[in-house]
């Protein structure tokens, strides 16, 4: 079996996972996810479209489809989303094109997403969804590290607190808990648990023939 996305070695091939990182806002995960991407081989980031004003540095198509509300209620209509939900007064979702041709390819793709669009992942494909929550090491951590973001007012900031405990009390809905108090740590956590779920028996398309044919060898 290969070390990495979709190749694989004698016949053996492997399916694509759906790995999802969710964590209260300033608690590490979109840090967490552009380290894995750029690490992790065959591992690609799911691009969301959302409605709220494209930040300092973002850039469309590599950070987000930036949307008016008229758009992206057209493509709920049209069931374009794996997955949506209304964050803060903006929407944001997860095209489906993109995720179903990356996993047919036996690609990995990541998720940076809310619990709401967890749930949502796991009804569309419940065997191929990974999830992982990060929590912040304490709640000063995690209001420091929101005021040093320095991209959202006092106001902003104030509801993000109050959002993080209705996130938070949704944990136990992850099949990972990974506290972020070391980036690095971190990092080398949720690493190891993309590669252990990489590695799955249920994961290995054609392994049962591969290992059969092996034993038909050695029996002679």
């Amino acid at each position: 079996m290969s070390d990495g996305a979709a190749g694989g070695h004698n016949g053996v091939e492997r399916r694509g996972v759906m790995f999802v990182l969710s964590s209260p806002s300033g608690a590490g995960k979109t840090t967490l996810s552009r380290m894995l991407v750029k690490e992790a081989a065959g591992l690609q980031m799911s691009v969301s479209a959302t409605t709220r004003p494209m930040r300092p540095g973002e850039v469309e198509g590599r950070d987000y489809f930036f949307v008016d509300r008229a758009k992206f209620d057209q493509m709920v209509a049209a069931g374009e989303f794996l997955e949506w939900a209304n964050v803060f007064d903006n929407c944001y979702g997860t095209p489906r094109a993109p995720v179903e041709a990356a996993l047919a390819s036996g690609r990995d793709v990541l998720f940076d997403i809310d619990w709401q669009g967890t749930q949502q992942l796991r009804s569309h494909a419940p065997n191929d969804v990974v999830s992982v929550f990060v929590l912040p090491p304490s709640v000063q951590a995690l209001e420091h590290r929101l005021h040093t973001r320095a991209q959202d007012s006092h106001d902003v900031i104030q509801g993000r607190m109050k959002k993080a405990g209705d996130e938070m009390s949704h944990y136990d809905a992850y099949d990972y808990i990974v506290v972020n108090d070391n980036v690095g740590i971190a990092f080398e956590s949720v690493k190891a648990i993309l590669r252990a779920e990489q590695l799955k028996r249920e994961r290995q398309i054609g392994i049962d023939a591969f290992v059969r044919d092996m034993r038909q060898q050695l029996e002679g």
